[in-house]
């Protein structure tokens, strides 16, 4: 066991069971729990506490309908939500490089608690590992009109609560072995989507040199569009649409009124967008808070400061489909349907069935939406950074499992166990295909590396995403020359332009 001192108080970590070079501090509060007076209000400083903290578990989840394998469950109740942990392989006046991880789940769901998330071998490589909950749903992203004599509530609380565990690692992460001027923050998916949008926030400016960008999302909503969310749920909660109606239902409530107003965008292909993929929160462009949007930020060049890393996986959307978490798109009328509610252009649709003669609808529907969604944003991210001036590394993720058959593809989610270093892991075996082989450790091995090379240097191990050549780095194990590398459609995107999708 050791213990560390932080501003709040002492903690308690404890040898991780898969290293014992590793030392494991779970569940410190970074921020007071979000509840009661301070109930969609910015994070506010985490209480103290007498004595020696026990830093053995995992703190709550916050509030969400998702049961997750191997994570545990939200319980109403549970408050103390805003809490991080930390794998570290040093101790304090080390000066080691700091990874912060912010979990993705379209906003709505998963925690720092989820197995694949666990520090421990990316620590190992000498990188201080710090992950971290945050308010989701409604909690975190929904929007609170203010009502006569009613005091407004910030957009964007979740972002604030990531910002709140970013201050906390620079006053403290020291004595955990950490340099507060050495930190990268990165996340995945909608984590991901965070992390560019904290590279926009003046708030957020000076507390992470370095940023890792894994399969982030198009979507990012106004203030106009946030507020149709908000009157939808308070309409599926039965109560008015104002910050008081709003806090007399309670999170619980909140969240099945919520999963009330997914179900009927799924279940009404009329909908629009939001039938294909209903996230109904996010991030907000308030103009104060979050400014621009990331895209049109990076654009401007004000992230150009902070070196970024790219990646995304080459068949994203296909998980959405295995997981029945998507619109299915079974016919050409249906397939109209959708580039119509997203406003894509017949040329661009033909030109994936020319460069896809053999795929079925459904196939030319899954590599669509997996470019507009997930893979040409991501690649508009790296060129607007890089012609900004700013210093960015590109990777696509083309692993794939089970030969011609496919049995698992290179899909949403299934990079980051290999990243981490948490192949072995049972609860990921569902996205990377069952238990690792040799090539797939050795995979692990490489992208491990190229995570702690990035987060030490500034270096991942391959060139720099710059004109002329625009290195792009493949990641797949040996043997697998014939995975598609994914890219090979931007010139379509490049005639068509890319909507900027609202949650």
């Amino acid at each position: 066991m050791a213990e560390y001192t932080t501003r709040s108080g002492r903690v308690r970590g404890r040898t991780a069971a898969r290293d014992d070079r590793i030392v494991a501090v779970l569940g410190i509060p970074y921020a007071a729990p979000p509840f009661g007076a301070n109930r969609f209000g910015e994070p506010r400083p985490a209480r103290p506490w007498d004595g020696v903290r026990d830093g053995a578990a995992f703190g709550p989840v916050a509030p969400q309908s998702a049961e997750l394998p191997g994570a545990p469950v939200w319980s109403p109740g549970d408050e103390d939500i805003l809490t991080l942990n930390i794998w570290t392989p040093g101790t304090e006046g080390d000066g080691l490089p700091v990874l912060v991880w912010i979990h993705g789940g379209a906003y709505v769901f998963g925690s720092s608690a989820q197995p694949d998330f666990d520090g421990t071998a990316l620590a190992g490589s000498g990188v201080v590992v710090v992950t971290l909950n945050y308010r989701l749903g409604f909690e975190g992203f929904g929007h609170v009109p203010a009502g006569e004599d009613e005091a407004p509530c910030p957009d964007n609380r979740g972002l604030l609560d990531q910002i709140a565990a970013l201050e906390w690692v620079r006053d403290n992460i020291a004595a955990f072995g950490g340099a507060p001027g050495n930190v990268t923050v990165a996340g995945q998916s909608s984590g991901a989507t965070s992390v560019a949008c904290l590279m926009a926030m003046d708030r957020a400016r000076g507390l992470f040199r370095r940023a890792i960008v894994h399969s982030a999302v198009n979507a990012c909503a106004s203030v106009a569009e946030a507020a149709r969310t908000t009157a939808e749920v308070a309409a599926a909660a039965g109560v008015p649409a104002t910050r008081t109606g709003l806090l007399s239902v309670s999170p619980q409530l909140l969240v099945a009124a919520g999963d009330r107003v997914v179900d009927r965008y799924r279940r009404d292909p009329r909908s629009g967008q939001r039938h294909y993929d209903p996230a109904v929160y996010g991030p907000v462009a308030d103009g104060d808070i979050l400014p621009l949007d990331p895209l049109t930020a990076s654009a401007a060049g004000l992230t150009r400061a902070v070196d970024l890393l790219v990646c995304h996986t080459t068949e994203e959307y296909w998980l959405l489909d295995a997981v029945g978490s998507s619109a299915k798109i079974a016919t050409e009328k249906q397939l109209a349907s959708f580039a119509r509610d997203f406003g894509l252009p017949d040329a661009l649709v033909e030109g994936y069935r020319v460069r896809m003669p053999d795929a079925s609808v459904r196939g030319l529907h899954l590599a669509i939406h997996t470019d507009l969604l997930f893979g040409e944003y991501s690649s508009r991210l790296a060129d607007s950074h890089a012609d900004a001036g700013g210093t960015v590394f590109m990777s696509r993720f083309a692993r794939r499992r089970g030969g011609q058959g496919q049995r698992v593809r290179a899909w949403h989610c299934a990079d980051i166990p290999f990243a981490f270093g948490n192949l072995d892991e049972e609860s990921v075996h569902f996205l990377t295909g069952g238990v690792p082989g040799r090539d797939d450790h050795e995979l692990s091995r490489r992208m491990l590396g190229a995570w702690a090379g990035f987060a030490a240097h500034g270096d991942p191990g391959w060139p720099r995403f710059a004109a002329p050549s625009r290195a792009v780095r493949i990641w797949r194990t040996a043997g697998e020359e014939d995975a598609a590398p994914g890219g090979g459609f931007r010139e379509l995107w490049s005639e068509a332009g890319l909507p900027l999708l609202a949650p």
